[in-house]
C-alpha cells in the first residue's frame, strides 16, 4: 500500500483490511516520516518501506513477511481439571458434556487458573492475565467477574474458584 492514494489513504485501507482480514500488508510509499511510518504499523501493516528503496532488499522484506503470515500457529492445547475441559482454540469451556457461556475476560481468568492448579493467583497476577493488553481496571474488578465465573458453574454443583484470603485465588479441587 502507499500512504498517499487517491480518495483513501493508504492507512485508512490497511484499517479496513485488517478488520476484515489477516492478509499481509506492506507500505512502499515516499512518505518517510516517522509519525507516518509509526502509524502505519500500528494500523495493522507489517511491514514500511520508503522510496527509494533497494528491489532486492524489497524482495526480502515481502518474504519475511510471507514467511511470517504463512507460519501455522501451534493450537494451544485444552485444559482439563476433572469434568471441565477448557479448549483455548474455540474459548469454549465445558463441565462434561455442558458448554458453559463464558465471557473473554472470564476465560481468561479461568486458563490462568488451569495452567497452574495449585498456585495462588494473586489479583494483580490475574489481571496480567485477563488484560494483557496493558488495560487499567480497579483491582476489585476480578472479584465481580470470579463471582460471575462461580454462578456460572453453579448449576453444576461445583465452585471451580477457591478463594485464599489475603493472598488470592486459586484453581479449587476437581469434581468427583
Amino acid at each position: 500500500l502507499d500512504i498517499i492514494m487517491p480518495e483513501l489513504s493508504g492507512t485508512e485501507v490497511c484499517k479496513e483490511l485488517r478488520a476484515r482480514s489477516s492478509v499481509p500488508i506492506v507500505f512502499l510509499t515516499s512518505v518517510d516520516d516517522e509519525v507516518d511510518r509509526i502509524l502505519g504499523l500500528e494500523m495493522g501493516g507489517d511491514d514500511y518501506v520508503t522510496k527509494p528503496f533497494s528491489p532486492r532488499e524489497l524482495v526480502a522484506r515481502v518474504k519475511a513477511v510471507l514467511r511470517r503470515s504463512q507460519r501455522v500457529a501451534e493450537p494451544e492445547p485444552e485444559l482439563t481439571h476433572g469434568r471441565l475441559r477448557l479448549a483455548p482454540g474455540s474459548f469454549r469451556a465445558f463441565m462434561g458434556e455442558s458448554v458453559i457461556e463464558l465471557t473473554a475476560t472470564e476465560f481468561r481468568i479461568l486458563q490462568a487458573l488451569l495452567t497452574q492448579p495449585g498456585r495462588v493467583f494473586s489479583r494483580d497476577d490475574l489481571m496480567d492475565r485477563a488484560w494483557a493488553d496493558g488495560c487499567v481496571v480497579a483491582d476489585r474488578t476480578i472479584d465481580s467477574h470470579i463471582k460471575r465465573i462461580r454462578k456460572k458453574f453453579e448449576p453444576h454443583g461445583w465452585n471451580p474458584v477457591e478463594t485464599v484470603h489475603g493472598m488470592g485465588y486459586r484453581l479449587a479441587e476437581a469434581p468427583a
